[in-house]
């Protein structure tokens, strides 16, 4: 089975608070311009934290199955 994962922030909800970034063990948010936003995305560990602590829900560590095998 093959899985992206793909963090999204929605860039209307967030407040700009930076408690993404500042919470963050890969260091993968950072802040620019009072925005959050993801760098390399292949480090991330998708722990969730990000999304756990946003205080308005911007945040979300989606998915989506690429392929998919009963067997896997």
């Amino acid at each position: 089975m093959t899985t992206v994962l793909l963090p999204w922030i929605d860039k209307a909800r967030c407040t700009g608070c930076g408690s993404c970034a500042e919470q963050c063990p890969d260091k993968i948010v950072t802040m620019m311009d009072d925005t959050p936003s993801f760098g390399d995305v292949r480090a991330c560990s998708y722990c969730g934290l990000c999304e756990d602590i946003c205080p308005t829900g911007a945040i979300a560590l989606s998915f989506r199955i690429i392929g998919f095998s009963e067997n896997q």
